[in-house]
């Protein structure tokens, strides 16, 4: 994939180089923001790579390595961690045989922590993509992730 043609569009299309919304098309078009647009958004609006990075580690949603086709959330907020949600997400990393924050080899999964989905009646809540499973134990893991 060429990143630096693409991004170099996006910049054009940017005129004001205004970096939080660049970097936030990049992202789109890529599903993250890969090294070489970071380096080539650095060379074009003379903002220092470093600079960059603050940005892109400081928001939570950027991020700089590709990431699975389906991202699956476990909520491990108050009540869902009442409820389970620790081994919910054992569960998962075993069935999925990735870390919280890890994308399976295949690149089909992406395992993430989230300290609070906001449907705590739900609890313990996963989601995969936009699609939330609610009172969501163990057992039901294996049919979440196949369907």
């Amino acid at each position: 994939m060429d990143f630096i043609s693409r991004t170099q569009e996006i910049l054009d299309k940017h005129s004001n180089n205004a970096v939080i919304p660049v970097l936030q098309d990049v992202q789109n078009e890529f599903g993250y923001v890969p090294e070489e647009a970071v380096a080539h958004i650095s060379s074009v609006t003379n903002i220092n790579k470093s600079r960059l990075y603050g940005i892109l580690t400081f928001y939570s949603q950027f991020y700089l390595k590709p990431r699975g086709k389906n991202i699956v959330k476990v909520c491990c907020g108050t009540a869902c961690h009442v409820k389970g949600a620790e081994k919910n997400l054992t569960k998962l990393k075993e069935l999925l045989k990735i870390k919280e924050g890890e994308t399976t080899a295949d690149g089909e999964f992406t395992l993430e922590r989230i300290a609070c989905m906001g449907a705590c009646g739900l609890a313990p809540v996963v989601t995969v993509n936009q699609e939330v499973h609610g009172n969501v134990t163990s057992d039901k893991i294996d049919k979440i992730i196949k369907k």
